[in-house]
């Protein structure tokens, strides 16, 4: 079964995060720039929320708030969800599912060291079952190379 460190390991990207005092509108700027849906909030490398399109659109935009007074921590959600690298993938996919989220955290030893979406398990599963199936095509078809 494959942990998390897998996806982490083919994403290769750095994660962007935020401050719990910056606006909402440098994270909303942010996101657009990264084309990401979802901003760690950290406060010395540690996280202690997330802030989701969906927590601006419920709780800045739909209450008429103003992006740029309204500071993060005022719309954040918290506690956050998170795995770690070696939690698996089942269970991820189970927590996302269950709570209706799309973003995990991964943390180590309190740090945030990476972000896994509902996106990047899916993307995993779906490559792994292609080459399930190119292998049993192999199989079936006598095409080994």
């Amino acid at each position: 079964m494959l942990r998390i460190q897998h996806i982490l390991d083919k994403k290769n990207d750095d994660v962007a995060t935020i401050g719990p005092n910056a606006t909402v509108l440098d994270a909303a700027r942010l996101m657009n720039q990264q084309h990401i849906g979802a901003l760690p909030v950290t406060r010395r490398d540690k996280i202690v929320g997330i802030l989701t399109e969906r927590d601006i659109l419920n709780r800045v935009v739909a209450v008429e708030h103003s992006p740029a007074e309204t500071i993060i921590k005022d719309v954040m959600t918290t506690p956050v969800a998170c795995c770690r690298r070696d939690t698996q993938e089942p269970e991820c996919r189970a927590v996302m599912r269950k709570k209706r989220i799309r973003h995990l955290p991964v943390v180590e030893d309190g740090h945030l060291v990476g972000m896994i979406s509902i996106g990047d398990i899916i993307e995993d599963d779906n490559a792994e079952k292609d080459e399930t199936i190119h292998y049993l095509h192999e199989y079936l078809y006598g095409n080994y190379h």
